[in-house]
C-alpha cells in the first residue's frame, strides 16, 4: 500500500515566510526528514509547500514575493538543494545568497539555454575537463556529464539534464485527472507500477475510494515484480560493464521471465494498464497462477546459482569494492533515498504501512556505500522480493475484482502519496480548488534527489569507473526532466 495523507488546505498550518523558515530549521535540526518542497506561482506570489517526515507526514505552508523569497537553507542542508533550485526555475522565487542556484531541467524558453549552462571549473595546468554526452551510444537517454579531472582521478563531476523536458506536471492539470494514468505510466518508464500506484493512490484518497485487501496486494505483487525486474536489468548491466558475461547474461535472460511474467497479468511487459483509479487493469485468474508461480520458482533457483558466481568472482569484486563511495553521512546530507540510500546505512523504506503491514516484507540494509554494496543490495531485495511472492502465490490471491467507482474529488484538499518504487520513494503531490479540480499536481521521481549522490560518489575514482558507479546508482534521466 502507498502512504497517502489527505490534508484540508484551510487548516494547513501557514506561517509568515520568515516563521515558516524558523519552523524549517527547526524541524530539520531536530531530525525530521523533508519528503518534499515545491511551490506555485500565483500573481507575483508564490505558495510554498513543506512535507515531512515525523513519525507521520507533517505539511508547512508560506507565501512570498517572488522578488522578495527567503533566505537560502541550501548551504546548511544539502537534501534542499534540488527543491530551491527547481523552486527558482518553476516560480522565479529569489533566494539569497544560494550557493548553486543551477537549473534542474530547464523550464519553457529557457531550453535555449542549455549550451549556456554554468559549469563549475577548477584551474590548474594539470586540470583538464571531460565531456560525456549529451548524447551518448546505444539507447542511453541524453544527459551531460563533465568531468574535472588530474590525471585519471575525477575530482568534480558535474551533471546537467534537461534534455527531455516534457512539462508534464501542467499536462496533469488538463481534463479529468481520473483519466490521465496512461500519462503517469510514462513518467518512467522503468517504474510504472511505482508512479501508477502514488496517482492512483492520491486520486482515490481526494475521492473517498477505499480499495480493499486483494486489491492492495495485487498492486503490491506487480510492484514487487517491478522491483525484480529493474534489479536483474541492473545487475545485467553492472556485470556487463565489469566483463562478468554470465552475469550479463543470465540476469538479462532472467530479466526477460520477470516482464514476460507482468505481460501475462496485463498484456505489458513494462506494467503499464496493470493500475487504474478505484482497483485493477490486470487480472490473474487460476491457470495463470500455476505458471506465475513456476516462473517466480525459476527465478529464485537460477538466481541462486549466478548470485553466488557474481559475489565470489574476484574479477567482480576488484572492480567494485572500494569505488563509488557513498558515506552514510553523505547521502543523509544529500537527502539520497532508495536503494542508494540503503546502501549506505540509512534505514529509509516506505514499505511499512497498510498491506506491508499484514504481508510484510524485509528491508535490507548494507554499511559500505560502495558499488559493491548496492549490487549486494540488489541481490538481497532480489531474494526477499521473490520469496515474498511464493508466499503471496502460495495464498491463493485474487487479482481482478471490479474497480470501484472513482468519483468527483473533494475540494480544498492537499492529498500526499507515497510509494517506494524499486529505486526509491515516489511522491506524487495533488491539491483540488474550490470544486475540486486540480490546481497542482507535483511528481518527484527518486531520480530527482540521487543524481547529487552520484556526482559526489564519482570523487577520487578513476574516469574509467564512472560506468560502473553510473549503473550502481542506475538513476532515470526522464524522471528527473519530467
Amino acid at each position: 500500500m502507498s502512504t497517502s495523507v489527505s490534508f484540508e488546505v484551510e487548516k494547513l498550518p501557514t506561517f509568515e515566510v520568515h516563521a515558516w523558515r524558523a519552523d524549517v530549521v527547526r524541524r530539520l535540526t531536530a531530525g525530521q526528514r523533508l519528503v518534499t518542497l515545491f511551490g506555485r506561482r500565483e500573481g507575483d506570489e508564490v505558495l510554498i509547500t513543506a512535507v515531512f517526515q515525523a513519525g507521520s507526514l507533517e505539511v508547512t505552508r508560506t507565501s512570498t514575493k517572488a522578488s522578495v523569497g527567503y533566505s537560502e537553507l541550501t548551504s546548511s542542508f544539502g537534501a534542499l538543494h534540488c527543491f530551491e533550485r527547481e523552486l527558482h526555475e518553476q516560480t522565479g522565487l529569489h533566494f539569497a545568497a544560494h550557493p548553486w542556484l543551477k537549473p534542474i531541467r530547464f523550464q519553457g524558453r529557457d531550453q535555449a539555454a542549455m549550451s549556456a549552462y554554468p559549469y563549475y571549473r577548477i584551474d590548474g595546468k594539470e586540470v583538464h575537463e571531460v565531456a560525456v554526452g549529451p548524447i551518448h551510444a546505444g539507447v542511453i537517454e541524453p544527459g551531460s556529464f563533465r568531468f574535472m579531472c588530474m590525471g585519471e582521478q575525477v575530482h568534480h563531476l558535474e551533471i546537467q539534464l534537461g534534455y527531455q523536458h516534457r512539462g508534464l506536471e501542467p499536462r496533469l492539470l488538463v481534463g479529468d485527472p481520473r483519466r490521465l494514468t496512461p500519462l503517469v505510466e510514462t513518467i518512467a518508464g522503468d517504474t510504472t507500477i511505482g508512479h501508477a500506484w502514488a496517482f492512483c493512490a492520491a486520486l482515490e484518497k481526494l475521492a473517498g475510494c477505499e480499495l480493499d485487501e486483494d486489491t492492495e496486494l495485487a498492486r503490491a505483487f506487480v510492484l514487487e515484480l517491478e522491483r525484480v525486474a529493474m534489479h536483474l536489468a541492473g545487475l545485467a548491466g553492472l556485470a556487463a560493464d565489469v566483463g562478468f558475461l554470465q552475469g550479463a547474461s543470465t540476469y538479462g535472460r532472467l530479466r526477460t521471465t520477470a516482464i514476460n511474467t507482468t505481460m501475462r497479468l496485463c498484456g505489458s511487459r513494462f506494467g503499464r494498464s496493470a493500475l487504474r483509479p478505484g482497483g485493477l487493469g490486470m487480472k490473474l485468474p487460476a491457470e495463470l497462477v500455476e505458471l506465475v508461480s513456476k516462473n517466480v520458482e525459476l527465478l529464485r533457483t537460477d538466481l541462486e546459482i549466478i548470485n553466488e558466481l557474481f559475489v565470489t568472482s574476484q574479477t567482480v569484486r576488484h572492480r567494485l569494492e572500494g569505488v563509488g563511495v557513498l558515506k552514510e553521512t553523505q547521502a543523509k546530507e544529500l537527502g539520497v533515498v532508495g536503494l542508494a540510500a540503503r546502501a549506505s546505512g540509512l534505514v529509509l523504506d516506505a514499505r511499512t504501512s497498510g498491506v506491508w503491514k499484514r504481508a510484510p516484507i524485509p528491508s535490507v540494509v548494507l554499511k559500505d556505500g560502495d558499488c559493491q554494496a548496492r549490487a549486494q543490495l540488489r541481490i538481497a531485495e532480489l531474494d526477499e522480493s521473490l520469496a515474498w511472492l511464493a508466499g503471496v502465490l502460495a495464498r491463493g490471491p485474487r487479482f481482478g475484482g471490479p474497480r470501484k467507482p472513482v468519483g468527483p474529488l473533494a475540494p480544498r484538499q492537499l492529498v500526499v502519496s507515497v510509494v517506494e518504487g524499486w529505486r526509491g520513494e515516489v511522491v506524487h503531490c495533488l491539491e483540488t480548488g474550490p470544486t475540486g479540480a486540480l490546481v497542482h499536481a507535483k511528481v518527484q521521481d527518486p531520480s530527482l534527489r540521487n543524481w547529487m549522490g552520484l556526482a559526489i560518489a564519482v570523487r577520487g575514482n578513476e574516469i574509467s569507473d564512472f560506468p560502473i558507479c553510473n549503473k550502481s546508482f542506475d538513476l532515470s534521466y526522464c524522471g528527473n526532466d519530467l
